[in-house]
């Protein structure tokens, strides 16, 4: 495969570097990882579909494609992608909103928007969003799976449910009478068993041998006792075994207008996802993934997955966990737990509908409980209140509205954290009488103390010098009484200074003579310099009169107060 160059970043996936020293133990050794991944994606691919409000086949195909194209063109060695409980609420929305036809077309956006993600090189900037939010929304999404699968759990005869959190919850109050008991106890069955797995069996998964298990007994009890109040997937849907057709959706501008919203929120789920998901593999491993070719690869897979009728897909954590911990080491595993759940579905797929909703709903339920944290949910109530806020916040808007509006918000919420805090970081700081020439060592006293003449003021500033800080830069500066002769402006340790802070960095100099005030500018490093030159301050000042450091600022204010009158305006 040939390297791609764009915006002078190379799309280089892990399978290409993996594959130079492979080797038969290698290969072994990812054979045995992806057979294993390929089973246990089974189940969770068929409830995934169902409980998103597509076909259970739609999940497989999901699985199939997009881990197949995740894993051959990820940045990650051993991330597993496919659909995930994540994605089940907004995928719902949508197809119970736009249809099947929607979907694919909200998908194939947010998989555009994922591959632009990546060649502009956001991938480490998705890494940023604050925990708060990415716990919030998780939880929320949580809940809401758990609300989702009351009615299969308790077989109750509801009907069609209403879309929103709250009626949900009323119209089964209202039928909580019509509990069925076999799919009770079959739900109950099924957690037990995933719970307790793991005390006997490290390798196979609860999920799977609950499956096996109480779809047999469900069997046994329809066809020799005549038991049918067990519902099946068969009874609700009916399923194509065979491959998926490619039909392209049609797409317009109007679908696009009307999808863009929440196709950025699929997009940015996925985004978060996957890169949380490589970076708990690495971690493990050891290894790093590269991000931006993992957004790429999760872009790519979302474009091309709806095309064949698959759902979103993202980087799932268990299974990749479950990949690692059975010996995968390269992305030839990924390749291969596709393939394996390609020919259970040719081959095997007419058996699943047999698989009781009861037991999926089990399955669905423990997936809800593990997406919770709400043991960090609990410990993050302890935080600041202002986290506690974004926290809160997040989670009742993905329950009680949205997913779309709690991203949104999430976000806005965490950029307006991060201005607060950036803010906060920032220092005004006032000298009148000396300076020292330090750069603030804790418990460094042996620093030299510079006098500031007479007539001078010494003003640092700490921090970007940006949006939110400029205003309290402008309110200090209005709320000085004083008027000195010289102030001099200390911005060794302004790292940046966006055009709100030249803006009132110019507006302060204007003002300042006309109060006969001259300003000097000390420390001033070239980026900050070269937006200074962009917007005229250097030629209102004179380049002069910018300084390298303090103590050319202090001696180039003893010139002016010694040679020159003060209301004369010096150039250079």
């Amino acid at each position: 495969m040939q390297k791609i160059s764009v915006h002078a970043m190379i799309f280089q996936p892990k399978l290409l570097s993996s594959l130079k020293n492979y080797s038969k133990e290698l290969f072994y050794a990812d054979l045995m990882a992806g057979v294993i991944v390929g089973i246990v994606a089974l189940p969770l691919a068929i409830a995934f579909g169902i409980a998103s409000g597509v076909s259970p086949e739609k999940g497989l195909f999901t699985a199939v494609i997009a881990g197949f194209l995740i894993s051959f063109f990820g940045g990650s060695k051993v991330q597993i992608g496919g659909p995930t409980g994540a994605f089940i609420v907004i995928v719902y929305g949508i197809v119970q909103e736009f249809g099947i036809a929607g979907l694919a077309v909200a998908t194939m956006i947010a998989g555009v928007m994922l591959i632009a993600m990546g060649l502009l090189k956001l991938g480490s900037v998705i890494k940023f969003i604050p925990y708060p939010v990415v716990v919030g929304f998780t939880s929320g999404i949580a809940l809401t799976i758990f609300t989702t699968q009351i009615k299969d759990l308790l077989g109750l005869q509801t009907g069609a449910l209403p879309g929103d959190f709250i009626h949900k919850w009323i119209t089964y109050g209202h039928f909580i009478g019509t509990i069925n008991y076999w799919s009770l106890g079959i739900s109950i069955i099924t957690i037990a068993i995933i719970f307790f797995t793991p005390r006997f069996s490290k390798k196979i998964p609860g999920s799977l041998i609950a499956i096996i298990l109480l779809t047999i007994v469900a069997y046994l009890l329809r066809e020799k006792f005549g038991i049918m109040q067990i519902e099946t997937i068969g009874d609700r849907f009916k399923i194509d075994p065979s491959l998926p057709k490619a039909v392209t959706p049609e797409i317009n501008f109007a679908a696009i207008e009307t999808l863009l919203p929440t196709a950025f929120t699929i997009a940015m789920l996925g985004a978060i996802e996957s890169l949380l998901s490589a970076t708990v593999a690495d971690g493990v491993t050891g290894d790093k993934h590269d991000s931006n070719t993992e957004l790429v690869a999760q872009g790519i897979a979302n474009v091309i997955t709806p095309i064949f009728g698959g759902i979103p897909a993202t980087g799932a954590i268990a299974r990749t966990m479950t990949n690692i911990n059975n010996g995968g080491k390269t992305p030839v595993a990924g390749i291969i737990h596709a393939l394996v759940l390609l020919l259970i579905m040719l081959f095997l797929g007419n058996l699943t509908k047999h698989i009781p909703m009861s037991c999926l709903a089990g399955v669905l339920v423990v997936v809800a409980y593990n997406m919770s944290e709400w043991r960090t949910f609990k410990s993050l109530l302890k935080n600041p209140k202002s986290d506690v806020a974004v926290l809160l916040t997040t989670f009742l808007l993905t329950v009680i509205f949205d997913l779309t509006i709690a991203i949104e918000i999430g976000l806005l919420l965490a950029v307006v954290l991060f201005i607060r805090r950036i803010s906060e970081t920032s220092q005004i700081s006032i000298f009148k009488n000396e300076v020292s020439t330090s750069d603030y060592t804790e418990g460094n006293d042996d620093t030299e103390k510079l006098i500031i003449p007479k007539g001078v003021e010494v003003y640092e500033i700490e921090g970007p010098f940006f949006f939110g800080i400029a205003s309290k830069f402008e309110e200090t500066m209005k709320q000085l009484g004083d008027k000195p002769k010289i102030r001099i402006i200390r911005m060794r340790k302004v790292p940046f200074i966006d055009s709100t802070g030249s803006h009132n960095l110019q507006n302060f100099i204007r003002m300042s003579e006309k109060d006969k005030t001259r300003i000097l500018l000390s420390g001033v490093n070239e980026n900050v310099r070269n937006v200074l030159t962009k917007v005229g301050i250097e030629d209102e000042l004179g380049a002069a009169n910018i300084c390298n450091n303090i103590n050319e600022a202090l001696s180039r204010a003893k010139d002016i107060l010694d040679t020159e009158p003060v209301s004369k305006k010096i150039k250079v």
